[in-house]
């Protein structure tokens, strides 16, 4: 294994997409408004990316100072406990990661407001405290409502926000259902290591629910999501226009329920595939959102 393998890997790029989701939503919906700004859609990108990435770093770290990891754990291989990258070089990485997305959410609060540092800052402090701090989130069945929030409700309308300087229901709307797509993402992760997790007491929300729990909240999310996406159009987009956007839902259903039904079929390192899936789809939901806001 090369030296760099272990940092790709501790980045997860598989749920990466999740974070530029956000972004790509809350850029599309400035487009709808005639309010764009291809910089300023640059700077959300790589500030929402960076902290995704610092977010992983940082899960990864406090997971192994916690003992929550073991080696030959059926999830992507982690650097820290197989002994690949040292834990001081992974809470290096993590800081200075961070304080790289810190710098670019300057350039964006110069643009939105410096009362957005105050946004930025509730970002670096959720990077920390999904899985350090005296109540780690994802410790205690949280993860989900987390990802909701800093996937889902804070990229979606505060990108739109620094483009259109307002802000709208439609754009609150989606972020909901963006964060609900981005909450699968991690119920998939938490589904699959449901049993190590358990076994050291890390309660996520599938040990503490159980895993047909967890399968059915996956279900719901998305179903959930999708209706929320089908109602904005239909109320904010009027006659042959709604068509185009009633697609996007339709499409999410079918691959959604395609996807979970692997999901309750599978077990253990075969659900792997399945963090990129739901994580590929959700980032197809927002770009197809560009589209046909472009088209029509």
């Amino acid at each position: 294994m090369t030296r760099i393998s272990p940092w790709i890997e501790a980045m997860r790029l598989r749920t990466l997409p999740v974070s530029v989701a956000g972004v790509l939503a809350g850029a599309a919906m400035a487009v709808a408004y005639g309010k764009f700004s291809l910089c300023v859609a640059i700077a959300c990108f790589v500030f929402a990316v960076l902290a995704q990435i610092a977010s992983n770093f940082a899960n990864e770290y406090y997971d192994f100072v916690g003992g929550l990891d073991r080696r030959g754990r059926e999830g992507p291989r982690r650097g820290v406990t197989e002994g690949d990258i040292t834990p001081r070089a992974m809470i290096i990485a993590t800081l200075a990661t961070l304080a790289v997305a810190c710098c670019v959410g300057l350039y964006i609060a110069f643009v939105g407001g410096w009362w957005l540092i105050a946004v930025g800052i509730a970002v670096a402090i959720g990077v920390f405290a999904y899985s350090a701090g005296p109540y780690p989130l994802s410790h205690h069945a949280l993860g989900e409502v987390a990802v909701l929030v800093f996937f889902g409700i804070v990229p979606v309308n505060f990108t739109f926000y620094v483009m259109a300087d307002q802000m709208e229901w439609p754009v609150f709307a989606v972020s909901i259902a963006i964060g609900l797509m981005g909450a699968n993402v991690l119920i998939v992760n938490n589904y699959r290591d449901h049993d190590d997790d358990k076994s050291v007491g890390k309660r996520t929300l599938a040990v503490a629910f159980g895993r047909k729990a967890a399968a059915a909240l996956y279900l719901i999310n998305g179903l959930v999501a999708a209706a929320i996406l089908a109602t904005v159009f239909l109320l904010w987009k009027d006659g042959q226009e709604s068509l185009w956007f009633l697609a996007i839902p339709a499409v999410y259903v079918v691959a959604h329920l395609r996807i979970f039904l692997m999901l309750i079929s599978r077990d253990g390192a075969l659900l792997n595939p399945l963090l990129g899936m739901t994580s590929v789809l959700m980032f197809a939901v927002a770009l197809a959102m560009v589209v046909a806001i472009a088209i029509v």
